[in-house]
């Protein structure tokens, strides 16, 4: 398998929704709706656990496409990624993102020198 490093750094291809989707597992979408809601408290289903990864074109889980401000700001400044942003080291928002993910910094500086990705975390 590939990986599908997310303007974030996390490994696409690592998510749950982003498997479910490709093998169209229905009760890998219903594991991970339950997990998310939990983990979210929020109403998350097994409809809205669909998505074909954060950076090309597809189908995307709610969060990705509309309520993630790391995505959101990184099309707006129009870079790949957000390894590939002069504000990195200083983003507030990635700051907090790593101290949760730290393999997502370490994808986004093997993405820059065109290493694999160290790892992704699920969901």
């Amino acid at each position: 398998m590939g990986h599908r490093i997310a303007f974030c750094g996390l490994d696409c291809e690592a998510c749950d929704a982003y498997l479910a989707t490709i093998r169209d597992d229905q009760a890998l979408r219903e594991k991970t709706a339950r997990l998310w809601a939990e983990l979210n408290q929020a109403p998350i289903l097994p409809e809205h656990i669909n998505c074909t990864g954060c950076r090309g074109g597809g189908v995307k889980t709610i969060f990705c496409q509309q309520l993630c401000a790391i995505r959101r700001c990184a099309l707006q400044r129009g870079v790949p990624s957000c390894g590939r942003c002069p504000e990195l080291e200083r983003c507030a928002e990635l700051g907090r993102f790593f101290q949760q993910n730290p393999q997502a910094r370490q994808n986004l500086e093997n993405e820059r020198r065109g290493a694999p990705p160290a790892g992704g975390r699920k969901g």
